[in-house]
């Protein structure tokens, strides 16, 4: 007993030093680009792992004045807030018919939804832009809006139904008796029971669309304001780069998703945790 508890004991001093490792790895690059947003392109050139030296701010002003950041914000807010609002409209509706109304229909409709998850992006990147041109959506935010709602619709479902399974159809009948349509009963009963797989789809989302670079990249009209990502991108040339306008730009970036994150994390690990065990 003796042996096995040192065991036991060694075994978690382990884990916890590895777990502390990991975090530093995925800490350092934050505090990195952190101290660099407050150091000159000059000071990030000759020794990028220092410290300020001073509280430089001139990086800050230089990303406005020199871009349009303000409208890229703006850009990055839109798309995430519209893209968002219309996931959590459509997915759950969509994996409420997938699961209530079982059919050979809807299960055809499911495996096709999981399918189209293991279709990378670039395989039909280029007809998924021809069809853009021709439904008028290429070069405005309705592009990238339309489609980061269409891809969050695979996982999305199969996220939801997941969590569909483990609520009673007995609360939604009880509803229906008391008068409930099929509409009300979905938004007044089931959907606030969905709340931590609904959190986790927000979060999932909400930071793949603000970090997202290659389709706003493409899609967006040349000599305009883009998003966050694409106008950071811009500082960065093929003969030179304005580091310290890439990273103060980044940090900037970094804060919305933050605090997306901590307002939605207790949500977001009910999510994962509920999901894990239903799957």
């Amino acid at each position: 007993m003796e042996r096995a508890k040192r065991k036991v004991k060694v075994w978690d001093i382990i884990l916890f030093v590895l777990t502390v490792f990991l975090a530093l790895l995925f800490i350092y690059p934050v505090f990195f680009a952190l101290i660099s947003a407050f150091k000159s392109n000059g000071d990030i050139l000759k020794n990028p792992a220092a410290l300020p030296t001073t509280l430089y701010v001139q990086n800050f002003k230089d990303l406005f004045e020199q871009s349009d950041f303000a409208g890229a914000i703006w850009n990055s807010v839109v798309m995430t807030v519209v893209s968002e609002i219309f996931i959590i409209f459509i997915v759950p509706l969509a994996a409420y018919g997938i699961e209530r109304r079982k059919s050979r229909m809807t299960s055809l409709v499911y495996t096709y939804f999981l399918a189209g998850m293991m279709i990378p992006f670039h395989l039909y990147m280029f007809p998924l832009f021809k069809q853009m041109k021709i439904f008028h959506l290429f070069g405005n935010m309705a592009g990238p809006i339309v489609c980061c709602v269409s891809g969050a619709i695979s996982f999305g479902c199969l996220l939801y139904c997941s969590f569909l399974k483990g609520i009673p159809i007995e609360i939604e009948e009880a509803a229906m008796i008391d008068g409930c349509t099929p509409f009300q009963t979905f938004w007044k009963v089931t959907f606030p029971l969905l709340g931590p797989c609904t959190g986790s789809m927000v979060i999932l989302n909400g930071l793949s669309i603000w970090n997202d670079y290659l389709m706003p990249y493409l899609v967006l009209p040349s000599g305009k304001a883009k998003t966050i990502t694409v106008e950071i991108a811009g500082f960065v040339g093929q003969y030179s780069a304005r580091w310290d306008i890439v990273f103060a730009g980044t940090i900037i970036s970094i804060v919305p998703a933050l605090v997306i994150f901590c307002a939605f994390q207790k949500y977001f690990v009910k999510g994962v945790t509920a999901g894990a065990a239903k799957g």
